[in-house]
């Protein structure tokens, strides 16, 4: 999983402990250019164990980017930034139903403060970046 600030000067956004205030707040998050925490569940699995759902927060947002071209090489110049975690914690549930000898903790991160930022491969797939 993995994610600076580009909001027009009229918007504020502010973040309530945990969640995106924008979601609270009433604005299209279509239209929304920035990046939040906002809350996200998904299915922890692991093979040998039943899925657990779980809700936590991550990053999420859209970020300026843009490209322009140039004559000399590499002709190209390029601004790409992804909405990632600037600071996480780590969190441990017990996955129910294990079979024996399977190890039925999954451990998982929470966001605390994302930001758009360059694509960081230590958190990020940045293949296509």
């Amino acid at each position: 999983m993995k994610l600076p600030w580009l909001i027009p000067g009229a918007l504020l956004v502010l973040l309530l402990p945990g969640r995106a205030a924008a979601a609270a707040s009433g604005l299209d998050l279509r239209t929304f250019v920035g990046c939040a925490v906002r809350e996200f569940t998904f299915l922890a699995r692991k093979r040998g164990c039943r899925g657990l759902r779980v809700t936590t927060d991550a990053c999420w947002g859209r970020c300026e980017t843009w490209e322009k071209p140039i004559l000399e090489p590499p002709y190209i110049e390029s601004h790409h930034r992804i909405c990632t975690y600037n600071e996480t914690r780590m969190v441990t549930v017990k996955l129910p139903r294990c079979a024996p000898g399977v190890d039925p903790f999954y451990t998982y991160p929470v966001a605390i403060r994302c930001d758009c930022d360059i694509c960081s491969t230590a958190t990020t797939e940045c293949e296509t970046y």
